[in-house]
């Protein structure tokens, strides 16, 4: 984290980042707590979701999150939009609540039992292996590989889901058996208007090729190290808590803006019988989506309006925050800004 110059700093509780700064035991602590954080979220609010579901109204317009996304797996018996059989979906919210406490509980367990920093174990265990700086890149590509083969098999999970449970079909409000176009004329051709994807077997395809690629990404990444010195070219002076943190938070800042253009705009991803009508795209003092729909009442937004807006607004924050740490990566001293305003005033005073 940025010193300003000063190695012996410290800082007040609510910096968090600061009390995983070269410990990379806390580090996985953090990670696993706030998995366990998402995993509760998902599993309560499902929940509370179901509670208040009224099969008579037309799911995107009950203001809900998680049933429409579980709905669009083809969990919970669905058809022409409505659930049927709530009991997949209740299983599914119950398995996140136990799940969030096994990583609660791993949290605490790596945060209060085992070291704080990985690098004191012995040098032959498992453990040492995962200890890192954010200025080595070899470390930080090995840990890369192993994050990029767990999305990978990820992506095969939902490829596999797809083709062998199925997944809802809007145009024909069932749920159904979906193969993968694995062509790849197909996926280079919609690198620029993936938006306007209208075949749920050419989702399963990129997602195919994606698990592919990630795979492929991730092995190279476990495989290599840096080869030769590592220079100005090959990016030293860009590693740093500060620096792979503002790149982590441009990465969510995209998929943040592609999931909100997606959602506002795609119906076959986000059928209307889930999420509501397409929405329009506005603009006050800043953008913003509207609903489209005639037939809601006047305090009430589809589940497509929330999450569309929800994620172009955190889109816009992650992207702020993109910019001030990479700033503070590349050295800049934010606290000049305040000494700038501080000589402007006192000049003033003086030519007064």
């Amino acid at each position: 984290m940025q010193t300003y110059g000063n190695p012996n700093v410290t800082y007040d509780w609510y910096a968090g980042n600061s009390g995983v700064t070269n410990r990379s035991g806390k580090f996985i602590a953090a990670h696993a707590a706030h998995a366990g954080l998402m995993m509760f979220w998902a599993g309560a609010f499902t929940l509370f979701e179901l509670a208040r579901y009224d099969s008579s109204i037309p799911m995107g317009n009950q203001n809900l999150i998680c049933l429409p996304h579980l709905a669009g797996l083809g969990i919970g018996g669905i058809s022409n939009g409505v659930i049927n059989e709530p009991y997949g979906c209740t299983v599914i919210a119950l398995l996140h609540l136990i799940f969030s406490a096994v990583l609660g509980a791993g949290g605490l367990l790596h945060s209060m039992r085992y070291e704080g920093d990985l690098g004191k174990y012995p040098e032959n265990s498992r453990a040492r292996k995962f200890d890192f700086e954010w200025d080595d890149p070899d470390r930080l590509t090995f840990i890369l590989g192993h994050h990029l083969i767990f999305l990978g098999l990820g992506s095969i999970q939902f490829v596999e889901w797809a083709r062998i449970h199925g997944i809802y079909d809007a145009a024909q409000g069932i749920t159904r058996t979906v193969k993968y176009n694995l062509d790849l004329g197909m996926v280079w051709n919609h690198q620029a208007d993936f938006l306007s994807i209208n075949s749920l077997e050419d989702v399963m395809g990129g997602h195919a090729f994606l698990s592919f690629f990630l795979i492929i990404g991730g092995a190279f990444h476990i495989a290599t190290k840096n080869f030769g010195t590592y220079n100005e070219f090959k990016g030293k002076g860009l590693l740093s808590a500060e620096s792979v943190l503002s790149y982590s938070l441009a990465g969510v800042a995209y998929m943040a803006f592609v999931a909100a253009f997606w959602c506002a705009t795609n119906t076959t991803i986000y059928p209307t019988d889930l999420y509501g009508d397409v929405l329009d795209l506005q603009f006050v003092f800043a953008p913003y989506f509207t609903d489209t729909a005639n037939n809601l009442p006047a305090d009430m937004h589809t589940a497509r309006a929330w999450l569309a807006n929800v994620h172009f607004f955190l889109g816009f924050f992650y992207l702020q925050g993109h910019l001030w740490h990479a700033l503070r990566g590349m050295g800049f001293d934010f606290k000049r800004i305040g000494k700038a305003f501080d000589n402007m005033e006192d000049a003033k005073i003086t030519a007064g």
